[in-house]
């Protein structure tokens, strides 16, 4: 099903997961166990996220060598494992970056042939690797350009004109950032780039984490004021450990506001997880009694945190 279709017959918020594949050589058995305790929230689907192909270093008996090679491989394993083996709708994501078009036609069209109907459309971050582009390949720049490609192929466009093409069906997800993306000037300017991502056919926004409610809405109203009537969910990250207080902030530019931080790093290092769990559980109520659409929880390994917060809640 599709992800505005589970919006609008819900009776009230819902909660959804986003997880990650394992590392390259890693074992699956983890993430089997941590689909199987998601699951028994009754999420109606679970983000998969995707990684490009990036620089790294590794030593050797020679010294360190410069390889390309995508450190987490296999979403498109996951999403086929979540939506047959769980019967939970899978949400994929798609990059921009480190992917040519033709590869993400590739994509598109094996999860279409699995059944799987909801992709999130993102640029993704610089990998430190940007692909040759060779026999007439090409890419797309910016999300926008991902999300036309996707609605052309909704039409029945391929990137080469195909007899009888059948259309795809999937439904567009696209990326909000309430405290703007870190390359923007300024919120405004990044929502009008957001509504450029649903003239070409997003139907809903996932938020980046954010630990301020006051930037959601605000966030939200911008959008609206600019003409952005798809849903707009709210994505949650529990803080786990007082590195996390410096780490987030550089790695996704956003704020930690001064009471959470303070809180953190006076914890001691076995109960700082405690302080993002009471944070996490009165931003998710305050959300919820918003009437937020659904709440979008960055899980990624492990349930144990997400398991204490919905614990307190009524969802």
């Amino acid at each position: 099903m599709r992800v505005t279709e589970h919006l609008e017959r819900a009776e009230g918020p819902f909660i959804t997961f986003e997880i990650i594949p394992p590392r390259r050589g890693g074992d699956l058995a983890s993430l089997l166990a941590l689909v199987e305790d998601l699951v028994r929230r009754h999420p109606p689907y679970i983000d998969i996220t995707s990684h490009a192909a990036e620089v790294v270093y590794e030593e050797t008996p020679t010294g360190y060598q410069k390889r390309i090679k995508r450190k987490r491989p296999g979403t498109l394993g996951v999403c086929a494992l979540v939506q047959n083996k769980f019967n939970v709708d899978a949400v994929p994501h798609i990059l921009c970056e480190g992917f040519t078009r033709q590869e993400t036609e590739d994509f598109l069209i094996e999860l279409h042939y699995l059944g799987i109907d909801n992709v999130l459309a993102i640029r993704g971050d610089s990998s430190g690797y940007q692909k040759p582009l060779e026999h007439g390949r090409s890419r797309n720049v910016h999300a926008s350009d991902l999300i036309a490609q996707i609605t052309e192929m909704n039409k029945g466009i391929y990137l080469e004109e195909l007899l009888d093409a059948s259309p795809t069906a999937f439904c567009v997800g696209a990326a909000g950032y309430p405290e703007k993306h870190f390359e923007a000037p300024n919120l405004a300017a990044d929502v009008r780039w957001l509504k450029a991502k649903v003239d070409a056919g997003a139907e809903y926004v996932v938020t980046q984490m954010f630990f301020d409610n006051t930037h959601y809405f605000e966030f939200v109203d911008e959008c609206r004021r600019q003409g952005i009537v798809v849903p707009i969910i709210p994505g949650i990250k529990i803080l786990a450990t007082k590195q996390q207080v410096t780490s987030i902030p550089r790695t996704f530019h956003c704020e930690i506001p001064p009471a959470l931080a303070d809180a953190m790093l006076a914890a001691d290092d076995a109960h700082a997880a405690d302080v993002g769990v009471a944070w996490a559980i009165e931003q998710t109520r305050e959300l919820l009694e918003r009437d937020v659409p659904s709440v979008h929880f960055y899980v990624m390994q492990s349930s144990r945190l997400v398991n204490r917060v919905l614990a307190r809640l009524d969802v």
